[in-house]
């Protein structure tokens, strides 16, 4: 296979356009999320996936779980989770089970903050699909999108 290959070059436009309309996607909600909320886009992710959480047995996620989750890297993640800590929206405790573990929950106030980001965030993530939809290079995926969607949520 060549660079020049007709399905290397399919493939490389395929990549490119779903990069696209990850880009828009993100740049949208991370604007609603700013100006609504003093929020960027990946604190929402992470107060969303932590927020989901549970006591019990396999009720805590690892910081690694974390990380694969809001897809960053452990240190990245680490740092963000310092940030949001500092803001009291969340707070570190230890495994009671394994002292090097350490777990983080979503404060109150970290509640709070995402209840209030919850329609802003999905608001600004409907209209940035729905404006990529009007065009022929991104609908295809927006219809991927949405096929995803209904097999979580059927009608």
């Amino acid at each position: 296979m060549t660079a020049t290959d007709p399905a290397m070059t399919a493939l490389a436009h395929g990549w490119s356009a779903l990069s696209l309309l990850h880009g828009r996607i993100e740049g949208s909600v991370e604007r609603a999320l700013q100006a609504g909320h003093r929020l960027s886009a990946r604190e929402y992710a992470l107060l969303d996936v932590l927020s989901r959480q549970h006591d019990g047995e396999g009720g805590h996620l690892q910081m690694r779980q974390v990380a694969d989750s809001v897809v960053l890297s452990q240190s990245a993640t680490t740092r963000l989770v310092t940030r949001l800590e500092d803001r009291g929206l969340l707070s570190r405790f230890l495994c009671p089970t394994d002292r090097r573990g350490i777990y983080t929950n979503v404060t109150d106030d970290g509640r709070r903050l995402l209840e209030a980001a919850r329609p802003t965030h999905n608001t600004a993530l409907r209209q940035a699909l729905d404006e990529a939809a009007t065009e022929p290079a991104l609908a295809p995926l927006v219809r991927a999108v949405q096929h995803l969607q209904d097999g979580i949520h059927p009608a």
